[in-house]
This record gives structure tokens, C-alpha cells and sequence, in this order.
């Protein structure tokens, strides 16, 4: 795969997820051996969801990520970019309310939300920073992010075992699970060009965030980024 490959225009990357939604949810079970199922419960945690607040979770795919916010007694917004992603969701969780959300530009006023989420998505927008400046201007003053993404892994010798895995092993493993297996090479390609712990956080900063910080899961496969919107 080539880096003109990992520069997909909006429509072709809009287009693999609608491909991917049909099992989207049991492919990332079976890709990530059940961690995804954990780390959905440290987003919850690290947002704090509290009863009547309003919660943005961006990319939220088939809105499995959506339902605990619900639970707790929040105002959940359950946001994608991929129809077929909205469709699937509709479908299993017709009581959640599901929008079309472009993350770039984000079809909700100024200060809306409590607090905003978008986990294993940010990798996939067109334009990162200026998706996370969008969760900065949707967010109240003193208001929470999380970002749950992809990142690298801090012993360098589980590093080099998890690279060839995502290269060698996930694509054969998602062409037995996936609906749309060539997709899940661009995504593992993507996760290997993504930015790491800190220079993520230098972005979530840049973008207009405050007290940025993050928390390594499954020894730095994943890494949650917390902040807090400016006054």
C-alpha cells in the first residue's frame, strides 16, 4: 500500500465504512481479541457521563459505544459520517438518536455539549486537526474530551510483534470476519502512520484544549487523551 492509498478523499473513506457496517461489530471483536469491549469501558469512565448531560460520541459507528452513556443518564448523540454505519445503527439501537456528522464540520451550534468522545475515529478524518478544533467549538466552556485512539505501544519489543501483526495477521483474520476485508488493510496501514502518545496530545492542544494528558491501554495499543475545553 502507498501513502496515495492512506490519502483517501472523504467519499472513499465514507464509502469503506458503509462497506465494513454490516459486521463491523463483531470484526473489531475478533480483531482485537475482546479488548475492544474493555477499552469501551474506560471511555465511559474517563468521560464521566452524568445524569441530564448532554454527550457528544463522534464516529460512533453502529452506536454500540453510545448505549452505556445512555445507561448512566446522559443525552447521548450517537454521530457518523458513514450512512451505512447509520443505517446498521438505526437498525440495532432504533432508541438512540443517530446523526450524520461530518467531524470537520459538525452540524451543531457553539457550547452545545457537555462532554465529546470519539474513539478509533480520529485516525479516519480528512483533516484531524480541524476535527478536533469542531469538538472544541461544540463543547461548553469547561466541558471534556476524550479521545480513545490507536497509538504505540511503549516496550519496543511488543512494539515490533504488534506491527507485524497488524501487517501480517489482521488482514488474513478480516477477510474470514469483515463484510469488506480490503478495508481493514487501509486501516491497519493508518494505524502505523498515526502519531504517537505525545505528539497526539501536541495536536489536542494546538486545536484550542486545555490540561491534555493520556493514559496507555493494553500496554500503549490504545491511549486515551483527556481534555478540557478553554473558558
Amino acid at each position: 500500500m502507498t501513502r496515495a492509498d492512506l490519502d483517501k478523499k472523504p467519499a472513499e473513506v465514507q464509502a469503506m465504512f458503509d462497506a465494513v457496517a454490516r459486521r463491523y461489530d463483531l470484526t473489531n471483536d475478533v480483531l482485537s481479541l475482546g479488548q475492544d469491549r474493555r477499552w469501551r469501558r474506560e471511555v465511559v469512565e474517563a468521560v464521566d457521563p452524568r445524569p441530564g448531560e448532554r454527550v457528544l460520541d463522534l464516529a460512533a459507528g453502529t452506536g454500540t459505544s453510545s448505549l452505556p452513556f445512555r445507561e448512566r443518564g446522559a443525552f447521548v448523540v450517537s454521530g457518523d459520517f458513514s450512512v451505512g454505519m447509520l443505517v446498521q445503527g438505526r437498525r440495532q439501537h432504533p432508541g438512540l438518536p443517530f446523526t450524520a456528522a461530518d467531524a470537520t464540520r459538525l452540524p451543531f451550534a457553539d457550547a452545545t455539549f457537555d462532554a465529546v468522545t470519539i474513539s478509533f475515529g480520529l485516525r479516519n478524518v480528512v483533516d484531524p486537526d480541524a476535527g478536533l478544533a469542531e469538538l472544541r467549538r461544540v463543547t461548553k466552556p469547561g466541558g471534556r474530551l476524550v479521545v480513545c485512539e490507536f497509538s504505540s505501544p511503549t516496550w519496543a519489543p511488543f512494539r515490533t510483534v504488534y506491527l507485524e501483526y497488524l501487517m501480517r495477521a489482521l488482514p488474513p483474520v478480516a477477510r474470514a470476519v469483515s463484510s469488506s476485508p480490503d478495508a481493514y488493510v487501509y486501516l491497519a496501514e493508518s494505524i502505523r502512520a498515526w502519531p504517537d502518545q505525545p505528539a497526539l496530545a501536541a495536536r489536542i492542544g494546538a486545536a484550542g484544549w486545555s490540561d491534555v494528558r493520556w493514559r496507555n491501554l493494553s500496554g500503549g495499543i490504545v491511549a486515551l487523551h483527556h481534555a478540557t475545553a478553554r473558558s
